[in-house]
C-alpha cells in the first residue's frame, strides 16, 4: 500500500481539484465517493472504482476491510490524515474515499418510460434527495437543466445515498428538447393547476417535470406539459419543499403501478 504524505504529490493535487470543482470533475469524467455506504452501493451496482484512498483509522475498520476484499486489483493508497481531511467535507471523516469514473447514461428521453426532469434545482441536498427518491421509485432516467447543482458533487452524492448508481443521469440538458422527445405523459407541478395528482392515470410512460425551489417551472416547460397538476394540501401551508413534492409524485405512480388501494 502506497503512502502519500506531501501535498505536493501530483496525484494528490489532482484529487484536490476533483474534490472542489464541478468543472474539473466534468473535465476528468471522475469524482470521489466519500464513505463505505456509497462505495458499497457503487460495488452492488456492478462497478469497480479506479482507486481507494484511506486515512490511518480506516486500517482498523472492519466494514472498510470487508469492502476492500471485494475490489479486483484496485490500487489502495493511504493518505496522511491532514491530506485526507482536505479531500473530505465531513467534520468526522469516514476514512475512505473512492475515485470513480462518472457512469455514462444509457437511457435516452426517447427510450425512457419513467423519467424525472429537473429545472434549476440549486440546493445540493434537494437534488440528492430527488435522485434518491427517483432511484427508490424505479425511475430509469433523470434529466437536469444547466442551472442545476452538480449531480456528482460530494453533497449531492451523500444526500442521494446511492441513488446515482441505479439511474441514467443526464446533466446540462435542454429540457424543452428532452420533453419533446419523451413519448409519454409530461406532468408539470404547479399551484395553479385545476387537476390534482391523484386524478391522473400514471400507469403508462410518465415524466414528471419539477422546477426551481423558489420560482417553480418556467413558462416554457409548463407550456409543453401534457398535464398540469397540483398536489392536494388541505393544511394551511402554501407549498411543499421541492424534494418532498417530487417524492409524493413519484410514489403515487409507484402506488398505482403496484395496484395498491385500487
Amino acid at each position: 500500500m502506497k503512502l502519500i504524505q506531501s501535498r505536493d504529490n501530483p496525484f494528490f493535487k489532482e484529487l484536490v481539484k476533483l474534490s472542489g470543482s464541478a468543472r474539473n470533475r466534468g473535465r476528468a469524467g471522475q469524482t470521489l465517493l466519500d464513505g463505505a455506504h456509497l462505495l458499497a452501493a457503487y460495488l452492488d451496482a456492478g462497478h469497480q472504482p479506479r482507486h481507494i484512498l484511506l486515512n490511518a483509522a480506516a486500517l482498523q475498520d472492519g466494514e472498510i476491510a470487508g469492502l476492500l476484499v471485494r475490489l479486483n486489483d484496485v490500487p489502495v493508497t493511504q493518505l496522511d490524515d491532514k491530506l485526507y481531511a482536505q479531500l473530505s467535507e465531513l467534520k468526522t471523516p469516514t476514512g475512505l474515499l473512492a475515485l470513480i469514473d462518472l457512469p455514462q447514461p444509457d437511457v435516452s428521453a426517447a427510450t425512457s418510460r419513467f423519467a424525472l426532469l429537473l429545472e434549476d434545482i440549486q440546493d445540493p441536498g434537494n437534488l440528492g434527495s430527488m435522485l434518491r427518491s427517483a432511484g427508490a421509485a424505479g425511475c430509469d432516467a433523470v434529466f437536469l437543466s444547466p442551472a442545476c447543482a452538480d449531480a456528482w458533487s460530494p453533497k449531492v452524492l451523500r444526500a442521494s445515498m446511492g441513488g446515482h448508481f441505479c439511474l441514467s443521469i443526464h446533466e446540462q440538458q435542454d429540457l424543452l428538447k428532452v420533453a419533446g422527445e419523451f413519448s409519454g405523459m409530461r406532468l408539470a407541478t404547479t399551484l395553479h393547476a385545476t387537476h390534482g395528482l391523484y386524478e391522473c392515470d400514471l400507469l403508462g410512460s410518465v415524466a414528471f417535470m419539477m422546477g426551481n425551489e423558489g420560482a417553480g417551472l418556467s413558462d416554457a416547460l409548463l407550456a409543453c406539459a401534457t398535464h398540469k397538476i397540483t398536489i392536494p394540501m388541505p393544511g394551511k401551508i402554501e407549498s411543499l419543499n421541492a424534494a418532498a413534492a417530487t417524492a409524493i409524485c413519484l410514489f403515487e405512480a409507484v402506488r398505482q403501478r403496484l395496484g395498491i388501494g385500487n
